[in-house]
């Protein structure tokens, strides 16, 4: 009984090895076509080699040899040791592949990722460049006191489509700005009261283009020096009303209602209600209605248009700087969208003191005109160059023309120091860029090479451009087509009193 135990041992460890054996011929195999190995796969074969020779062992030990119990279970545990060796390294090696496809995975997707943003960045500064020449040449033709008023409103009405054309490319480039950070809040002080002005003044054309009837009330007890992000908050609110007239059919009616909702020291909370008697929304629909690309009927984008990306945008802006944004809609009736913002304000006692703490008027603080202000404008596309160099002399302001970063930079190396008051700096341009002739410009030795301002005026718009320009010591980035009360204001405020030849 106990000899038969003994050769069941042996041949079982024997079966067991034979299996190990073609287990890892299998995985040997495997392992050299993951990798190319050349001459080094030989290495596979010495394991191979010694458990076919352990294999020999065990069988001329159970014919021919006497074993014992201490014989045949040495053997029988050297098979049961290399199977859990064998399939150890199986485990190990699967580990090993499935991290590296994870890897692969991750840098095919970080490729991707990168390939779309190149895609983006590329169809914002190809989409821009043309909107901005649009935009412009309708600006400067506003200029012309002598229009006639049909002129005028054709050219008003221009103006408006071009600006919904740009809040659709914004949008678009959104899609790629929620992927990473979105461009941050900004904290300035403005006037809320003249922000809501401009906004009321475009939803009053917009509503009366489609015969609705616009309605304003404001409360006249909120703060009017806020301090926040004026830009954002008046994107949010156009988006709103935009939509509110694009989904209200004749007659019918559009209204902004702004109430103070909390009062503190230096705080405020502000409530902007936009109502609508349009066409309404499902409640099924609303809780999905902040999310990208959602539409509700295909039938009703078909009519109205919308790429279903502006309310998930304006709650983005809304949370980043701290507020919320709520809908209450019923179907055939109309909608209504509350968004409550906070702000900080500034006091009068606080304006006073900031104006009686004012630097001098010599002191880099800007300055209120570009009366006989020379600005060198750096820009490849003659046609913007143009239009930008109109607007500028518009204003009374001097103007030089570099068609690329090398020649700004050598017209800056061979002026009188403080010759330019500012500078205005695309980024793509040929032979050099922007970001590279802003760098020269600065390292150059000379007086004035860390103080004239440098504006970047570019196609280039997200919020990574920015960064790159202000690393790179510029004063500020405008994206195309800028607003050009925004692109006058920006030069004087950075633009200061120069000191006299020799100081």
């Amino acid at each position: 009984m106990l000899h038969a135990a003994i050769l069941a041992m042996v041949y079982l460890g024997s079966a067991l090895m034979v299996y190990n054996i073609y287990g890892f011929v299998r995985f040997a195999r495997s392992v050299q076509d993951g990798a190319e190995w050349g001459t080094e796969k030989r290495m596979f074969y010495l394991p191979i080699t010694l458990l076919v020779l352990f294999l020999l062992g065990y069988l001329g030990v159970g014919l021919f040899g006497n074993p014992d119990l201490l014989v045949s279970g040495i053997l029988f545990g050297g098979s049961i040791f290399v199977f859990v060796m064998y399939r150890f390294l199986e485990r190990v090696t699967k580990k090993i592949r499935d991290n590296e496809r994870l890897s692969t995975d991750l840098l095919v997707a970080e490729k991707s990722n990168q390939v779309k943003t190149e895609f983006l960045a590329t169809m914002s500064h190809e989409m821009r460049t043309p909107m901005n020449v649009i935009m412009g040449l309708d600006t400067i033709a506003l200029k012309d006191p002598d229009l006639s008023p049909q002129t005028r409103e054709y050219l008003e009405k221009i103006g408006l489509s071009a600006q919904h054309m740009l809040s659709l490319i914004n949008k678009i480039l959104y899609i790629n700005e929620s992927d990473a950070d979105i461009a941050a809040i900004k904290n300035d002080e403005f006037s809320l009261s003249a922000a809501l002005s401009q906004i009321n003044a475009i939803a009053q054309t917009l509503c009366e283009g489609k015969g609705l009837d616009y309605a304003v009330e404001s409360d006249d007890t909120i703060h009017d020096a806020c301090v926040g992000d004026e830009t954002q908050v008046k994107e949010v609110l156009l988006s709103l009303l935009d939509n509110a007239v694009k989904y209200t059919e004749a007659p019918g009616s559009v209204s902004l209602r702004v109430q103070l909702c909390e009062v503190g020291d230096d705080a405020q909370t502000v409530s902007f209600t936009v109502s609508d008697t349009g066409i309404g929304m499902s409640e099924d629909f609303l809780s999905q209605l902040f999310t990208a690309f959602s539409q509700e009927d295909g039938s009703v984008t078909s009519r109205y248009g919308g790429s279903g990306l502006s309310l998930a945008r304006s709650k983005d802006i809304v949370e980043r700087m701290g507020g919320s944004i709520g809908v209450t809609s019923v179907k055939g009736e109309g909608s209504t969208f509350v968004v409550t913002l906070p702000f900080a304000v500034a006091s009068k006692n606080e304006e006073e003191t900031a104006e009686a703490n004012a630097p001098a008027p010599d002191a880099q603080q800007g300055v209120d005109s570009l009366e006989g202000r020379r600005v060198l404008v750096v820009e490849d596309q003659e046609a913007n160059a143009e239009i930008v160099i109109d607007l500028l002399e518009i204003e009374g302001a001097q103007t030089e023309h570099a068609e690329n970063g090398q020649v700004a930079v050598e017209m800056v190396a061979k002026s009188q120091p403080y010759y330019y008051d500012a500078i205005l700096m695309d980024l793509r341009m040929p032979v050099m860029d922007g970001l590279t002739a802003t760098r020269q410009i600065r390292s150059l030795d000379r007086p004035d090479a860390q103080s004239v301002p440098i504006i970047a005026l570019t196609a280039n718009a997200f919020q990574s451009d920015v960064e790159q320009s202000l690393d790179a010591g510029m004063n500020a980035h405008l994206a195309k087509p800028a607003d050009v009360d925004l692109l006058y204001g920006t030069i004087k405020r950075y633009m200061y009193e120069k000191p006299c030849q020799g100081e």
